[in-house]
């Protein structure tokens, strides 16, 4: 079936930017501090006294990240329509020590993002799928992003196809393989509340209204897309570790990539972009899914997706395109 611009996916990573968009929101009004201990809120949480807000929201946190766990890489390849719940996603990112000092390097951990969601939920009062709806995701005019914590997505759906279990089904090399995966279930991929199904349009309208700094004061906005060039670097022991450059920095909650800022996320035979381009106003939205021949023969994704991005990007900014390589 043709996708048309009317079908709804999952926007994953996505709503990373829209978590750390609540919690300028909520900086910006006094009620926090991004350098405000976590153990505020999450006092029974190992190592909360040793982390901030901050440190969570730019992923210096130092947590495990549960998403390169092989306990969860089987669960999910097992079964992936069950469900994983906060507490097992908890479970598996403190399974673990700490693997750096907090704040002294960079890791992308999707555990840092199920933790704070868990303390905004403190900070706000609120769950955390009503505080984004009410604080972000309408006054961003984002009519068609919903909390979808479980594999439904509202119609007309978008269908998504992976190869990737090859390898764990110990299919041949030689044997045609992709199966259907656009109801696997999402629960296991970010915070409780911030697992979210989504439309082209208004992942364009994330571009422009995250990538703009819209709901935020200039200070917040800065915090937000700084990219931290030269911070972080590879460690033994941490999956994640890093040194943040030109062609990927990280803020808080968004990417950059040169003078783009971003989300990409990939998963379950999924992957999108949006990014902004602010001195030129320029906004780019894609959805992509996949078929056979999107996978080697270990399962893996091609990168085509980003490729057509940069390559949109180069013929729309051609005097600032997207960083490749």
């Amino acid at each position: 079936m043709p996708a048309t611009t009317a079908m709804r996916f999952r926007n994953g990573a996505v709503a990373i930017s829209y978590m750390s968009t609540l919690l300028l929101r909520l900086v910006d009004r006094g009620k926090v501090h991004l350098d405000d201990k976590v153990s505020t809120w999450l006092p029974h949480l190992r190592d909360a006294d040793r982390v901030t807000l901050r440190m969570l929201a730019g992923m210096t946190a130092a947590y495990h990240d549960y998403e390169v766990d092989p306990l969860l890489i089987t669960a999910l390849y097992r079964n992936p329509f069950g469900e994983i719940t906060s507490e097992d996603q908890l479970r598996l990112a403190l399974d673990r020590p700490q693997q750096f000092t907090p704040g002294t390097n960079w890791s992308y951990a999707h555990s840092d993002y199920v933790i704070l969601g868990l303390a905004l939920e403190k900070i706000t009062g609120e769950p955390l799928d009503v505080a984004l709806r009410r604080r972000v995701l309408r006054p961003l005019g984002l009519r068609n992003t919903v909390a979808s914590q479980t594999a439904a997505i509202p119609r007309p759906v978008l269908h998504a196809f992976s190869g990737e279990r090859r390898q764990f089904l110990g299919i041949a090399r030689s044997t045609p393989f992709l199966e259907e995966s656009t109801f696997w279930n999402p629960s296991w991929t970010l915070a409780r509340g911030a697992v979210e199904t989504t439309d082209i349009f208004d992942l364009s309208r994330t571009a422009i209204g995250i990538g703009s700094g819209r709901l935020l004061t200039r200070s917040s906005y800065r915090e937000q897309i700084d990219p931290h060039l030269g911070f972080g670097h590879p460690q033994k022991g941490c999956e994640r570790c890093a040194t943040l450059n030109r062609r990927y920095g990280y803020g808080l909650g968004v990417v950059r990539n040169g003078s783009w800022i971003l989300q990409n996320p990939l998963f379950g035979g999924y992957a999108a972009i949006e990014s902004y381009l602010p001195s030129k106003r320029i906004s780019i939205a894609l959805a992509t899914t996949f078929d056979e021949s999107s996978f080697d023969a270990q399962g893996n994704y091609s990168r085509y997706w980003t490729t057509l991005y940069s390559k949109i990007g180069a013929i729309v900014a051609p005097e600032d395109p997207p960083l490749t390589g």
